[in-house]
Formats: structure tokens, C-alpha cells, sequence
């Protein structure tokens, strides 16, 4: 194993962390993710090779704990990375940054969970279903789930599925949304997973038929976005633990949706700087860089993407270090991450029509890779964490002093 300089308080097993070091690993395997983009799509999943590639790479490992062999980062890193990986390809950033990040969320459960999923196999992936669209039915021990749940991005490729339901509350009060840890033996995937966007991610359905989940295996919803989790007072020695599970993960997503844009900024620019004009047209032989309505949609587009990597990244690392100052992430805050994400997701929007509408003709073909960005940026933005709409009106709602309604 190569020797990596130490940079943080991580160290597993000899291997300390180096973004320098990550980002080259990185920079390694995604020649190869681009290669197989159009094949990722046909495929409908990611392959195992890259899965395996960037297990190798130690990118599962970016924000797992320290305690289960990972390098405890903050997110700011491992989204910057995801919007490197997002470039190459939309649905393998999808995929395999929200694999990495569901170690950080299986670090919120109780140490018991993490034993019972990383004690067999150190290197265990999970995926997960965030919709509560089943009630647990409380047992002797624990629950039994029945059910199906959609939208399981890279179950392919997990041992572990984070299953959200509606579960007794400790107090006797209402049912309240957990996740639930299930094993890969355990439940079916059902492939229907047929999109014309991000379809590369394999977000097929789980079916569980009377699967049974101990008791220590859940996760309250109400514990994991205020940051308040028994993963959170274990791991007290890091306050990454206690940032909001929302101001997290969903910066993750729209990580992806930020790096697909500037992909196809990237891609439109080696193609338009060669490009001639063809046939009847005004301008007709002329270079197409030389285009004043060209040049402006670039400029646009690049300053879109700009605006909105930074913005993911400040709002994650204003919640990190409000987190290390041992100060309370207020409302205010985890609702300025939510406003963060769908907004940086709607320039990246932007960004992808701008450019997608001026391709022309060749811009039909599947191979052509602005195209198919712009439709996994346009999938992205339908994730309902990035509807302006929805996320708009609830900072709207907290702006003009009304309580907020919706999901941070």
C-alpha cells in the first residue's frame, strides 16, 4: 500500500487521508467512467468494475468512521469529488456518492447496527428508500417490515438496504418515519427501472415480505435531521456526526447534477471549437466559437456551474464549522442547505439548456454526451429535494416569518 501523507485524524489501517492523494486515485479511474458511460446508461447500473474501482480507490471511505476503518471527512470533500466523478458521468456520481454517503448514515444508527453491518464485512455498501411508505409492525425483539419501496439507487451493488417506515413511537404517541436496516437476504429488487434520465443509477424497487429487523437496527427521522443520533453521541470526538442528515446527503445529489453540468460544458466546448457551420444557413462556413450568441451561452453556462459548486460547498462547510464550534445548526441554517441545493441544482439546469439547445443536429445522437447530461440534470432536478417550487416556497415561508413547511 502506497504511503499518503497524513492530513487529518483518520487513519485506518495505515492508509491516512490526502484529498491530493484521493483526488488523483480519482483522476485514475474516470477515463474509465467516461468510456463506459453510454454503457452505463444501456445497462441500466453502474458496473461492479467501477464500483470496485473506487472501493479500491478508498472514495466508500471518505466520511465512514474512523472506528470502521474510514477517514471521517467532512462533506465538503466528498461532494467536491462527486461533482469531479459527475463530469465523467451523471448516474455513477449518483450512485456511488450516495453509496459513500449512506456510511455516514449507517454511522448514525447505534454502534450494535454498525457491528451488525460492517463487523462480516468491513467494505459493506448500502443503498436506501427515504419514502416511509410502510408501517413497521412492532414484534417480540424488533419489526416486521412487508412492503415496497422504489427508488433504491445502486441496490445492485449493496449487501444492506436503510428501508424507511412509520414506527411506534417510544413515547406511545403517533407512528413516526425510521429507517430500518434490512440485509441483502432479505429482500427482492424488482427491476423496473426504466428512465430517460440518470438511468445509469439502477433506482430500481425492494420488495420485503416479513422481513424481521431487531430493535437496535432504526433510525428516527427526527433524530437523524437535527443531528441529535446514538451515532452522533458515540462518535463525540467528531462533530461530523451531528450535522443534519439534509444538509448532508441531498448536497451529495445535487453534487451530482452540479458536475454533470459542467460536463457538458466541458464537452460542448470541444466541439464547438472546431466546429463549422454547415448548410443554408446565416453564417454559413463560419466557426461556431466565433458566434456571439455561442460565446454568451458559454459564459452563462460557466458561470452557473460555478455559482453553484460553490454554493453547495460554502453551506457544507458553514455547517461543519458550525458543528466543531459545538454550536446548535439552527432551522435557519439547515433550511439555507436546502435552499443551497435546489438552487445550485437549478443553475446547473440552466447551465445544460443553455447548452443543449445549441447543438443542433448532432445533438440528437445518444453518444453525444451534452445531451445526455442534460437530460441526468434534468432527472436530477425532479428529485423532489430540488424542486424550487417546494423548496422555494419553504424558504419563502421562513423569509416572511411563517413556519416553514417542508423537508430540512
Amino acid at each position: 500500500m502506497e504511503t499518503i501523507e497524513m492530513t487529518s485524524l483518520a487513519s485506518t489501517g495505515g492508509d491516512q487521508f490526502s484529498r491530493e492523494v484521493m483526488r488523483d486515485r480519482l483522476e485514475r479511474i474516470i477515463p474509465d467512467i467516461v468510456s463506459r458511460a453510454e454503457q452505463t446508461e444501456t445497462d441500466r447500473r453502474v458496473s461492479q468494475e467501477v464500483v470496485d474501482a473506487l472501493a479500491d480507490a478508498g472514495f466508500f471511505k471518505i466520511v465512514k468512521p474512523a472506528q470502521f476503518r474510514g477517514y471521517e471527512q467532512d462533506f465538503d470533500i466528498l461532494a467536491e469529488l462527486i461533482q469531479d466523478i459527475g463530469a465523467a458521468c451523471a448516474s455513477t456520481a449518483w450512485v456511488c456518492g450516495l453509496l459513500a454517503a449512506h456510511q455516514w448514515l449507517l454511522a448514525n444508527f447505534s454502534e450494535q447496527a454498525q457491528c451488525d453491518v460492517w463487523g462480516d464485512d468491513p467494505d459493506a455498501l448500502l443503498c436506501g428508500s427515504y419514502a416511509p411508505v410502510a408501517k413497521a409492525e412492532t414484534v417480540d425483539g424488533g419489526y416486521r417490515l412487508t412492503g415496497r419501496w422504489s427508488f433504491a439507487s445502486g441496490c445492485d451493488a449493496s449487501s444492506w438496504l436503510a428501508a424507511a417506515a412509520f414506527v411506534d413511537a417510544r413515547d406511545g404517541g403517533a407512528p413516526k418515519p425510521a429507517f430500518l436496516l434490512v440485509p441483502r437476504d432479505a429482500w427482492q429488487i424488482d427491476d423496473d427501472w426504466h428512465v430517460i434520465g440518470l438511468a445509469g443509477t439502477g433506482s430500481k424497487s425492494i420488495i420485503l415480505e416479513n422481513a424481521f429487523v431487531p430493535a437496535h437496527r432504526i433510525l428516527y427521522f427526527e433524530e437523524t435531521t437535527t443531528g441529535n443520533t446514538p451515532g452522533a453521541r458515540h462518535y463525540s470526538h467528531n462533530p461530523t456526526f451531528t450535522v443534519p442528515m439534509l444538509s448532508n446527503i441531498a448536497s451529495c445529489l445535487a453534487s451530482a447534477g452540479v458536475g454533470a453540468a459542467r460536463g457538458a460544458l466541458e464537452n460542448y466546448l470541444k466541439a464547438v471549437g472546431s466546429r463549422v457551420t454547415r448548410g443554408a444557413v446565416a453564417g454559413g462556413a463560419a466557426r461556431m466559437a466565433e458566434f456571439p450568441t455561442i460565446q454568451i451561452r458559454v459564459a452563462e453556462a460557466a458561470a452557473s456551474v460555478d455559482a453553484a459548486k460553490e454554493i453547495l460547498l460554502r453551506d457544507l462547510r458553514r455547517r461543519a464549522a458550525t458543528a466543531r464550534a459545538a454550536q446548535p445548526i439552527t432551522i435557519e441554517a439547515r433550511i439555507e442547505s436546502r435552499r443551497g441545493q435546489a438552487f445550485a441544482v437549478r443553475l446547473a439546469l440552466a447551465a445544460s439548456e443553455a447548452l443543449n439547445a445549441s447543438t443542433g443536429g448532432q445533438g440528437l445522437t445518444l453518444k453525444n454526451p451534452v445531451q445526455r447530461a442534460w437530460r441526468d440534470v434534468n432527472a436530477v432536478g425532479r428529485h423532489i429535494s430540488f424542486n424550487w417550487d417546494a423548496v422555494g416556497s419553504m424558504c419563502g415561508q421562513l423569509e416572511l416569518g411563517l413556519e416553514p413547511k417542508g423537508q430540512y
